[in-house]
């Protein structure tokens, strides 16, 4: 990943697009994470960047450095493993670590307020029709 888009840089969020939704899509959901936290040789847990639900169907882009009040309107940030309701930028203690970006379509808008991860992977249980990942690196000095 690019510095500017972690702690090493600005700590903007990346933008990031898609298309081809399926039928049916109402909204979209959008989980970032690390699965190599602290340590890419002995990973204990996956740190959580970035946590949004709620985003429009119609919408086909987040733009860089999208703070919660220029999301698309409606879009709802749950809390990262900062306990913040914001994009937090990689920033990994050793290592060069993944940031997987998964994008959801699902078929509900979940309406969800002060959520975590967990809360969000629960309520889109039996709502996910489709799902697209996209995975970058990074590692300090870089």
């Amino acid at each position: 990943m690019p510095a500017k888009y972690t702690c090493a840089g600005l700590g903007l969020s990346p933008p990031l697009s898609w298309s081809h939704a399926p039928d049916g899509t109402k909204s979209f959901a959008l989980i970032v994470d690390d699965p190599d936290a602290p340590d890419p040789r002995a990973p204990q847990r996956t740190w959580v960047h970035w946590v949004l639900a709620d985003i429009p169907a119609g919408e086909t882009s987040l733009r860089e450095g999208a703070s919660p009040s220029a999301l698309p309107p409606g879009t709802r940030v749950g809390k990262n493993d900062w306990g913040k309701p914001a994009y937090g930028g990689p920033c990994p203690p050793t290592g060069r670590h993944r940031y997987i970006h998964k994008l959801y379509a699902l078929d509900t808008v979940l309406e969800l307020t002060s959520f975590t991860k967990p809360d969000l992977e629960k309520a889109m249980q039996n709502h996910i029709l489709g799902k697209t990942e996209l995975i970058g690196t990074f590692q300090k000095g870089d």
